[in-house]
């Protein structure tokens, strides 16, 4: 099934497969706040940090499965696989967008 993703939300997932750390960190605006594991973390170079940590801890592949867009964002469940307990995994991640179309928020649910 083809699934209707913000163009913003498919280009994370295609670059975190691509494990592409500096075209992930594109894909956020520069004051991002990310919310993953109980972790604030906010502005990009702290978003390049976590992404770099998480690639080579967890190898994280991301597979959407469900997307229902909303005026306030995007909820996107997906099939997270990797090296880490539990795997895979089908967490929600909630967007929101920033008026230039980057991620302005991030929550892994």
């Amino acid at each position: 099934m083809k699934l209707n993703l913000p163009i913003i939300a498919q280009r994370y997932f295609e670059t975190q497969n691509a494990h592409d750390i500096e075209a992930m960190v594109a894909c956020f605006a520069l004051d991002a706040a990310v919310r993953d594991e109980g972790r604030g973390i906010r502005g990009t170079e702290a978003v390049r940090a976590w992404k770099t940590e998480a690639s080579a801890n967890y190898r994280i592949t991301a597979e959407p499965l469900e997307c229902h867009v909303d005026a306030g964002g995007a909820v996107v469940v997906v099939k997270v696989s990797g090296i880490f307990p539990g795997s895979p995994a089908n967490p929600a991640y909630r967007f929101g967008f920033a008026a230039d179309g980057r991620i302005s928020t991030l929550e892994v649910q």
